[in-house]
């Protein structure tokens, strides 16, 4: 059901208002400090619970009473006809292959865990720094200035999800729209993003049967050739491998693609930070992880869920039924956790950041997202030392209605 009991008088409507393409939504701070349950009003109308804290967030992230909206239940809507974000609702396949929760969620994870090792990931590296040179050359052989998110934050994430799972590159395109029909609330109609599940799911079957036939040493033929020596019942079904790859391609390119854009983004509008990683690269791994706690635009509705029993927040009961947004990039600012949480810290160390999630359903590509941010600042900072925004910060344009938020453009020159 749309959350209609308000634990406060403000309403606020998602997504909420940022002064600059960078910046975070003044309303992040007064929520946290005021209404850290607050009511929020979605694109559709609907109303939900919306979390602002470190602690609410991470909690809720671990807590198995939260569940993914799921087709034929009464959560809030993104937008008026039920589009985005619409895996769940275009095929109940697709809902039910990966279990959400207990024991047969983590046999799926334990499966799909072992393929994204700090050492397998340590084994792509290499091949991943190969790509970002030459996508690299390209931009500089085109010339100046460029858009860095076209010529390399958009290319790398499809080139290594492609190999990871064994699946052309050329079809990056094809790709993109249905990563981008899922992950966009407001471009296309239901209707669009269920025609292009059904192409999505169509390919995927195809590719699994494939990988059936002719394994290969990709992650989907792992799974596969791995599956078979163990007990049927700890076998992955086909609708669980289409499901692994679709969600793995889709989170792997956009979430990413985007991140790459966001992270130039923040370390060029200030030229210090960019002088201090040229003086001391050992910082990039620390300067990665703040960024990713630092970004502002990880998703204007945070993660949904649904809440399957009364719970009591902050000494306010939400009912059950209700839809709850997460806001990690809110908790990513709490003061409670992170000293001086509105100044990016490029040696910030530890940084516990919910930009992965947390618990059970932390995200499982983590490591292998880290690598790409990882090599992509490694590369420009050893071959296009110069490299400036090409634009006022305050000209950058942000991509609306996108799930996991984004640049339109990086606009660059060096």
């Amino acid at each position: 059901m749309s959350y209609s009991k308000e634990p406060y008088e403000e309403v606020v409507r998602l997504p909420m208002v940022s002064p600059g393409p960078l910046e975070p939504p003044v309303a992040w701070e007064r929520l946290r400090e005021r209404c850290p349950v607050a009511t929020v009003e979605l694109p559709s109308g609907d109303r939900a619970a919306f979390l602002s804290r470190y602690a609410d967030v991470r909690a809720m992230l671990s807590d198995p009473r939260f569940a993914r909206p799921a087709a034929g239940d009464d959560s809030a809507r993104l937008s008026a006809d039920g589009a985005g974000g619409v895996a769940a609702d275009a095929d109940p396949e697709y809902e039910l292959a990966i279990p959400e929760n207990g024991a047969p969620h983590q046999r799926w994870r334990r499966q799909v865990g072992r393929y994204f090792t700090a050492k397998r990931m340590a084994a792509l590296r290499p091949g991943m720094t190969r790509i970002a040179e030459s996508l690299l050359d390209e931009m500089v052989e085109r010339g100046q200035p460029a858009d860095l998110k076209a010529a390399l934050g958009f290319p790398l994430p499809v080139y290594v999800i492609c190999e990871l799972l064994g699946a052309p590159a050329e079809e990056r395109d094809r790709f993109s729209h249905w990563s981008d029909a899922f992950l966009n609330v407001s471009r296309f109609t239901q209707e669009e993003t269920r025609a292009a599940f059904g192409e999505f799911a169509a390919y995927m079957r195809d590719l699994v049967a494939a990988k059936r036939a002719e394994p290969g040493e990709d992650l989907l033929s792992t799974l596969i050739v791995e599956g078979a020596a163990l007990p049927e019942e700890e076998r992955l079904t086909d609708a669980e491998l289409l499901a692994t790859g679709m969600g793995l391609l889709v989170a792997g390119h956009e979430t990413t693609a985007n991140m790459i854009g966001k992270m130039v983004a923040l370390l060029l509008s200030d030229r210090d930070r960019w002088e201090r990683l040229l003086r001391d690269p050992s910082l990039i791994r620390t300067a990665v992880e703040e960024v990713l706690r630092f970004d502002a635009n990880l998703g204007g509705f945070g993660i949904r869920r649904y809440l399957s029993e009364d719970l009591d927040l902050d000494g306010k009961v939400v009912p059950r039924g209700t839809t709850v947004c997460c806001g990690m990039s809110s908790a990513n600012r709490d003061e409670r956790v992170f000293a001086d949480a509105d100044e990016m810290d490029l040696a910030r160390s530890p940084n516990p950041h919910l930009t992965f999630g947390a618990g059970p359903h932390s995200c499982l590509g983590q490591a292998l997202a880290r690598t790409e941010l990882q090599v992509v600042l490694e590369v420009l900072l050893r071959r296009l030392p110069t490299l400036e925004l090409a634009v006022p910060v305050e000209k950058l344009r942000k991509v609306e209605g996108l799930l996991v938020g984004g640049l339109r453009e990086v606009p660059v020159r060096w």
